[in-house]
């Protein structure tokens, strides 16, 4: 069975949300096209990774094309939550961004895992298509999503537990 491409488009919505208490939660990256729902399962890193990308990637088409500058994040928390956890379609292994200057639309691209057996060519690819606008918004969600997680230490980076930190930095002291 080889591969396939599925592609939202357009996505008249995108976000990502959590399930569970901080250090234990589950993340999930989700688009609806009309009344269908294609969620993915995701690690924080990926989704922090994907939303640093889609603003490295917004900055670089401000210079090619200033109209994008316009372009403020304005997100709303309650409109931002998944609602409906399906059951995703995949773990997400590898997350792209891409541009089409044809239609003005952004595309950001999810892999499947390939780490649990299955093989390069049986992967599936989810294409989920969007406005710059939405990119943005979803970046911007995105952080603000990760900040309600367990606080980092700044001394090294890693999550601090609610019991405390071991933190290497500090040699062990807390």
């Amino acid at each position: 069975m080889a591969g396939r491409t599925i592609d939202v488009d357009p996505c008249d919505k995108l976000s990502a949300d959590a399930v569970g208490k901080p250090g234990h939660r589950v993340f999930y990256l989700q688009a609806i096209s009309n009344t269908e729902r294609f969620t993915v399962l995701v690690e924080k890193i990926q989704l922090l990774t994907l939303a640093s990308g889609i603003e490295k990637f917004l900055a670089d088409l401000t210079q090619k094309d200033p109209r994008f500058e316009t372009l403020n994040a304005s997100v709303n928390e309650i409109e931002m939550r998944i609602d409906n956890f399906d059951s995703p379609l995949f773990r997400a292994g590898d997350l792209g961004v891409g541009y089409d200057e044809t239609s003005g639309e952004m595309v950001i691209i999810v892999r499947e895992d390939i780490s649990d057996g299955i093989s390069e060519d049986e992967a599936r690819l989810l294409r989920l298509w969007c406005t710059p606008e939405q990119a943005n918004n979803l970046a911007y969600w995105i952080v603000e999503l990760a900040s309600h997680g367990r606080p980092v230490c700044p001394q090294c980076g890693l999550p601090i537990e609610p019991e405390g930190h071991f933190c290497l930095k500090k040699n062990g002291h807390r």
